[in-house]
């Protein structure tokens, strides 16, 4: 399969390991990646803000640069949302694309049909599910099945995983001190687990987290579960 690669903003601009993990399992399995370098925002940031005028052109963009591939692979729980659930309300010609634009673990589990990738990784992990993939994707466990299926890895359940860990973009900035005990909770849960790292489908969240888990002193290192599958962190 001819696989297009949409990275996102904060994974081009933060976190470009995760692309590069999923391109080399994608790689690894015997499937051809594409990078359009047209490629732009999603929208997401104009549209949960009420600048829905502002995202159109962006949305428009997204359509035009993956029109022609086979699958869209979105290393991100909520941008991928924005595509599959928002752009076709925003532009009802954008249906068609949407629907073939998948978080990871869609394309892994639900188009390519594999849950065990071939990965090895001899720690502890825990995995929090970020609130779009949760929420607005109905991921449910197909990132953990993903991670099960990894060699060596010793997964453990996260106490109170379904809580959201207080990120949702402008509302860490806007309502901080809600934002900071709702990851105060977080990381109070993960540092229960004795993980070494803790997974998750969007690095946006794990910045947030990795943030709070480095200030109190908590070992364990937010990864994206990309970088696991592809053997990467």
């Amino acid at each position: 399969m001819r696989v297009a690669l949409f990275i996102t903003c904060v994974n081009d601009l933060v976190f470009p390991r995760t692309g590069r993990a999923v391109v080399a399992l994608l790689e690894r399995l015997g499937h051809e990646v594409a990078f359009p370098e047209a490629q732009t925002c999603c929208g997401q940031m104009h549209a949960n803000t009420g600048y829905r005028a502002e995202a159109l052109p962006l949305v428009r963009r997204f359509v035009e640069v993956f029109a022609d591939y086979e699958a869209i692979v979105v290393p991100s729980g909520s941008c991928a949302a924005m595509v599959r659930d928002t752009y076709p309300r925003l532009l009802p010609e954008a249906a068609a694309v949407a629907a073939r634009t998948y978080e990871l673990s869609e394309l892994l589990v639900d188009v390519l049909g594999v849950t065990d990738v071939g990965a090895h990784f001899p720690h502890r992990v825990t995995y929090h599910p970020s609130c779009h993939g949760l929420r607005m994707l109905r991921l449910g466990d197909r990132p953990l099945r993903l991670l099960r299926a990894v060699a060596g890895i010793d997964l453990v359940e996260l106490p109170d995983a379904e809580q959201c860990c207080g990120f949702g973009g402008t509302f860490a900035v806007k309502n901080a001190d809600v934002s900071g005990a709702m990851l105060a909770d977080k990381c109070d849960r993960i540092a229960e687990t004795g993980a070494e790292y803790v997974a998750a489908t969007d690095n946006s969240c794990l910045a947030h987290i990795g943030g709070g888990l480095a200030r109190r002193g908590v070992r364990a290192r937010a990864v994206h579960y990309a970088e696991i599958l592809a053997g990467t962190p």
